[in-house]
């Protein structure tokens, strides 16, 4: 843990909220010299404090912690190459863009690399009227379950949760092609291309 460092994070974040020391330290119940002494890197917030700073100045604890909020580098803009981080606890899903720090039920997760499904693997996708109709063998019990797929094209994403005893159907906007992703916990994060 760096003082300093943490110190000219915490005064940069404050200043781009537009946030004087002490608006911050009156939405902290704290004294405005607590946060200069802060920002001076003569000090460093009280445990019981960082995860509401964190809140306020909307950076991760572990930003907050290291002194270092990383920037994301540049990376052309397309859904079909999307990062997912999914929780294996709580079985949530975040998709990005971008390089991402994303934490869930207390815990940092990593990005999952999507599989190409086998053949075994693959749902069955038809079209139905304007749309595709996607459906599956997955057990859909409550120890596995596809919990949510994904249909992604270059501009665009389409997200549907699932549910374990329910059967794996849903349907798809738009019969354009793109990219199917799904997830279940005993198969992991797996994709198959939809022409």
């Amino acid at each position: 843990m760096n003082c300093y460092e943490a110190g000219k994070l915490i005064r940069s974040r404050r200043m781009e909220l537009g946030l004087t020391q002490k608006a911050l330290a009156d939405k902290m119940n704290i004294s405005d010299k607590t946060v200069s002494k802060w920002e001076r890197g003569l000090g460093f917030p009280d445990v019981n404090l960082i995860a509401e700073l964190s809140e306020i100045l909307s950076l991760s604890i572990e930003s907050l912690i290291s002194g270092k909020c990383s920037q994301n580098e540049f990376m052309e803009v397309n859904m079909k190459n999307s990062i997912y981080h999914v929780c294996r606890q709580c079985g949530s899903i975040t998709v990005s863009t971008g390089k991402a720090e994303v934490t869930c039920c207390g815990e940092k997760l990593e990005p999952m690399e999507a599989k190409k499904a086998s053949d075994e693997q693959k749902l069955s996708v038809s079209p139905v009227e304007n749309e595709w109709l996607v459906t599956g063998d997955c057990p859909m019990t409550k120890e596995d379950y596809v919990s949510f797929a994904a249909f992604f094209t270059s501009e665009t994403m389409y997200m549907v949760k699932l549910y374990p005893e329910w059967d794996l159907c849903f349907r798809i906007p738009g019969r354009t092609s793109g990219k199917l992703v799904w997830y279940s916990k005993k198969q992991g994060l797996l994709y198959q291309y939809v022409l």
